[in-house]
């Protein structure tokens, strides 16, 4: 892999701590989750948790996956801990949220992927919280409706599952996952009544023209929101960033 590039200013941000950012840490600690602004190492988690705002992850923080740009562990998992759907709707309502999102790790090795404890974790932020709006960024399920039914079913507000990057670059940033089986996640999800969202990283390798095919795909399954963010390089263990995208270059 080559040299870590340096990051130019339009990237850089400072690293603050507040009163929102104090309690929130608090919370997820009391409450013994997981949030993947601290397993990913995301670099915005001072500006969000100082807004009260996180994405909470369920099912552990060991992934059966091993996606070249996250930082989140890769092994084999322990068992889940059936009374985290509790214990995240108890942390959102002393949160006073009024929009969460909850994510996960990939857990290949359940028979349902995980998507009970999916189901289960909506519906308790719906009974401790029912003001509180619900986006869940959900695996792929390997490909399986009956897990995903079991999502849908469950009615959350924003169902996401991110494609990440474009096809060609899949065997390098996703080994695991297949394009096409990301976008039939989306169709599925569209088909059974949800607002879907995905979103992409750029600066992996990426052309323009990949990025506009890739978008074309997208609005072929009815994709309601598409995001597009820059890839930021976790650690020296992950790939490295290819470019970085001018701001310029988003607005068009």
């Amino acid at each position: 892999m080559s040299h870590k590039r340096t990051r130019p200013d339009w990237l850089k941000v400072r690293f603050s701590v507040n009163e929102n950012f104090r309690d929130l840490s608090q919370i997820v600690r009391d409450n013994n989750l997981h949030t993947v602004c601290q397993e990913a190492r995301c670099p915005n988690q001072s500006e969000c948790w100082g807004k009260g705002t996180a994405t909470l992850m369920i099912l552990g923080d060991v992934c059966t996956r091993s996606c070249g740009f996250c930082a989140v562990k890769t092994g084999r998992p322990p068992l889940y801990d059936r009374l985290e759907p509790l214990r995240v709707g108890l942390a959102v309502q002393k949160m006073n949220l009024k929009h969460v999102v909850i994510t996960s790790v990939n857990r290949d090795e359940l028979p349902d992927q995980g998507a009970e404890v999916w189901a289960e974790t909506i519906r308790e932020i719906r009974r401790t919280t029912p003001g509180c709006s619900v986006e869940v960024l959900i695996p792929d399920f390997k490909g399986v409706w009956e897990p995903l039914k079991l999502v849908t079913d469950a009615h959350p507000d924003i169902l996401a599952h991110n494609t990440e990057t474009v096809p060609r670059l899949y065997r390098r940033v996703r080994p695991q996952a297949k394009y096409d089986r990301s976008l039939w996640v989306l169709e599925k999800s569209k088909a059974a009544g949800m607002t879907t969202k995905t979103g992409i990283m750029v600066g992996l390798g990426e052309t323009y023209d990949e990025v506009v095919a890739l978008m074309k795909d997208l609005a072929a399954v009815e994709v309601d929101i598409f995001t597009i963010g820059q890839y930021l390089q976790p650690t020296k263990r992950h790939l490295p960033v290819a470019r970085f995208v001018h701001p310029d270059e988003f607005a068009e």
